[in-house]
């Protein structure tokens, strides 16, 4: 790719910046696409998970390939490299930490006129987790999905992946799900994976829950399902904004860019900052460094508050802070999928070891939805008692309401339970 894009960022430009640097939406045809091969996996089951995959990924995929045997999940995490199996152990033992944290308690609350209201949160029966395969293999991905909803209690979590050679998914994937304790495990992949966990086939069981990154065809899949099934979001192309100052080394932040771009030529990595000198010195850096896949923008920003508003605007999945004080800039943030402050906080910490999900809101999405976490597999639930002074005080304020609506059955309901008191 050519160098890095220049902008210039003044007073009430923050919205029209953001807005050039989220790539295009996904086009009109993968849409008709999926629901064609959702709708095929829902009529035909079995049968066109293994079409699918013969035509994407194996040409001699077989049916008695769709379900991973136990023998080869447990050969995958023998033959697996130490450093791999090290790593793969550290970062699921920092995610469980955390997602441990974030469990939500049950309520218990006693209102005014007597009546008690108990909120509890229950786990999902059932999860789908999709690990991308094809070209890169992502065994943090598997990380990222199971082990929240091990800590919420679900207690079938599937796996799915495309097939590689032999029809099986990539050995890494294989051994992730062994070590994380994982036995079902399916060689499906793209929107026909999708259709299967959320309508079932005589070999893959539905799910409640499905959650993973993917391509555009598995994210445009699970909007198509949600409502079938829970979902932990639509993800598009992964993004940085990386807010600095002159404290920053060029050349850290030039790799943190590169980093960015290195998930794709529709993953937008941007910096911003309010000296002109930290842009020239990041782009100086840039250029003794490999091209970058994916675009990368520099935007001059005429003061660090509006640095703050074009973060603000964007919304962006991940974004560091390298400034002076990170902490109190941070503290000015609302709307970013994850926040990494400080000189040494680079994003792809987050992407594996730091804790933290790398399952992310993209795409400006970060305005009202977060990163997957145990909660994206509890449900809460209301239990309700009436005591026998709240039938009697609040019945009239029921009618009242009823009588508004329309609904006599709902007063004359409630009118019984006050004759018995």
């Amino acid at each position: 790719m050519s160098g890095p894009r220049r902008a210039r960022l003044r007073s009430g430009g923050a919205q029209a910046i953001a807005h050039t640097l989220r790539p295009e939406g996904d086009a009109p045809e993968v849409a008709a696409a999926v629901t064609q091969t959702l709708e095929d996996v829902r009529t035909r089951g079995d049968d066109a998970l293994v079409e699918g995959a013969r035509r994407f990924d194996d040409p001699d995929f077989t049916h008695d390939r769709l379900r991973v045997p136990q023998t080869a999940i447990e050969r995958a995490v023998d033959a697996l490299d130490e450093d791999l199996r090290a790593a793969i152990v550290a970062a699921a033992s920092q995610v469980r930490i955390v997602s441990e944290a974030l469990l939500p308690d049950d309520r218990h609350v006693t209102l005014p006129f007597g009546q008690r209201v108990q909120v509890r949160n229950v786990p999902v029966d059932s999860a789908g987790c999709y690990a991308p395969g094809g070209r890169a293999v992502y065994p943090s991905s598997l990380i990222m999905g199971v082990v929240p909803a091990q800590a919420a209690g679900v207690e079938r979590i599937v796996a799915v992946s495309p097939p590689g050679p032999g029809g099986r998914p990539a050995p890494a994937i294989l051994a992730t799900a062994g070590l994380l304790g994982i036995d079902e495990v399916y060689a499906a992949g793209g929107a026909a994976a999708i259709g299967a966990l959320a309508y079932g086939t005589a070999t893959v069981p539905p799910v409640a829950v499905i959650v993973g990154p993917g391509s555009p065809w598995v994210q445009e899949a699970k909007r198509q399902v949600f409502g079938v099934v829970g979902i932990d979001g639509v993800a598009g192309p992964s993004e940085v904004l990386i807010i600095a100052d002159a404290s920053a080394d060029p050349e850290a932040m030039a790799l943190d860019l590169l980093a960015q771009a290195e998930h794709g030529a529709d993953s937008p990595a941007v910096l911003a900052s309010d000296d002109p000198e930290v842009i020239t010195a990041v782009e100086a850096a840039l250029a003794g460094l490999p091209d970058a896949p994916g675009p990368i923008t520099l935007v001059e920003c005429a003061s660090m508050p509006l640095a703050v508003e074009l973060a603000e605007a964007m919304a962006p999945e991940h974004l560091q802070i390298a400034t002076r004080d990170p902490e109190a800039l941070a503290a000015r943030i609302t709307r970013s999928g994850a926040v990494f402050t400080g000189p040494n906080c680079a994003t792809a910490f987050g992407d594996y070891v730091a804790g933290s999900n790398h399952v992310l809101p993209t795409g400006g999405a970060a305005r009202h939805a977060s990163a997957l976490g145990p909660t994206t597999f509890l449900r809460r639930m209301s239990v309700v008692e009436m005591t026998d002074e709240a039938v009697a005080a609040l019945t009239p304020h029921l009618a009242a309401l009823a009588d508004a609506e329309g609904f006599t059955m709902h007063r004359r309901s409630a009118e019984s339970r006050r004759r018995t008191t």
